[in-house]
């Protein structure tokens, strides 16, 4: 899905004192600030989009909290295809690898931002060592409808991250290098504090992303959908052995034997599962990987595609403009101007 240019949202109205307004809820108002937080998402959306297959995450440590903040390293058991009620404001502090949201398959570095919204599906797999372990990895946090919903009722300022709000059903990852540079402290600081100023540094930051108008809108899809045990379990596996193994030739009947199962009844339920085809999904990730070696150095062409997996470089060619709408010489062009830019932004 190609790059979104977002109009900028600017805050309107005086300027919002977190502190000195959050002081006030007490009693009834703290209570309604954080109502029916136990109560399930509308289901309604305003844009269709493939249903995904992942595993559902039940966030049960809320302990009347209004957000929830969560740091871990990779390899972790929060590192899998899932999907849960809450948004997540993800930020990549350490490695690099794939992120899937959605039907979405694309690069992240350190000092990458997203938001997902409720029940949209993703993972962040780290390109490292077999045996490596990224001790600090991810911070995120966790929050509601409910925050906003029931909190604009008592603040009417946070109306104004609706639109915020509405886009991270998509996925968002955010862009602006200014803005990432002051996520990096806010972040921080929510790890760093509790109550009413973690609250406090979580709407700075937030109103922060809302203004922040260079973001890309990452999938089509827009929900997951719960599914059984053993099927999350061979959409994982399926996917972490496609991963690992993307840059080589890799024939379906390779993944259906490792799963154990017919190549035809495999293509089926992986189409089913990701919302693509299996070479659809593997072209995709290969072209994802060629775009970080275009962007990394002056490789030629032709060892990008070979390194990324294709044998064949009229094919190569051709996926590439399908999917980025530019040649891989454009591609690399621009992404040469674009860190030009940042570097004397």
């Amino acid at each position: 899905m190609p790059a979104k240019r977002g109009a900028r949202h600017v805050l309107n109205g005086p300027a919002f004192s977190l502190a000195s307004q959050l002081l006030l809820v007490r009693g009834k108002a703290a209570r309604h600030y954080r109502a029916g937080q136990q109560q399930e998402l509308s289901s309604a959306m305003s844009r269709p989009g493939k249903i995904t297959d992942p595993s559902y995450e039940l966030m049960d440590d809320h302990n009347g909290l209004s957000i929830i903040y969560r740091q871990h390293g990779f390899p972790s058991p929060l590192v899998r295809w899932h999907f849960h009620k809450e948004y997540e404001l993800h930020l990549i502090v350490a490695s690099a690898g794939k992120v899937f949201i959605g039907d979405y398959i694309g690069n992240f570095y350190p000092h990458t931002l997203f938001l997902t919204g409720p029940n949209l599906p993703h993972n962040w797999i780290s390109q490292v060592a077999e045996d490596e372990v990224v001790p600090k990895r991810d911070m995120l946090v966790n929050f509601t409808d409910e925050l906003f919903d029931s909190g604009s009722q008592v603040f009417s300022e946070l109306k104004n991250l609706s639109p915020l709000l509405e886009r991270a059903q998509y996925g968002i990852e955010f862009r602006c290098p200014q803005t990432i540079a002051q996520a990096l402290p806010l972040m921080q600081r929510i790890a760093d504090s509790s109550g009413i100023s973690r609250l406090g540094h979580f709407f700075i930051l937030m109103e922060l992303l809302a203004a922040c108008d260079d973001y890309q809108l990452l999938s089509s899809a827009t929900r997951g959908q719960l599914a059984d045990e053993h099927s999350v379990d061979r959409t994982n596996r399926a996917v972490d052995y496609i991963f690992a193994h993307y840059a080589r030739e890799l024939p379906l009947e390779e993944v259906a034997e490792y799963l154990g199962m017919k190549a035809s009844y495999f293509s089926r339920v992986f189409k089913q599962a990701t919302g693509r085809c299996f070479i659809e999904f593997v072209n995709r990730l290969r072209i994802s990987k060629s775009c970080e070696l275009l962007a990394a150095g002056d490789k030629p062409v032709t060892d990008v595609c070979f390194e990324s997996g294709f044998n064949n470089i009229s094919n190569f060619n051709r996926r590439f403009q399908q999917l980025k709408g530019m040649t891989p010489s454009h591609y690399r062009r621009l992404a040469v101007q674009r860190l030009t830019e940042q570097n004397h932004g």
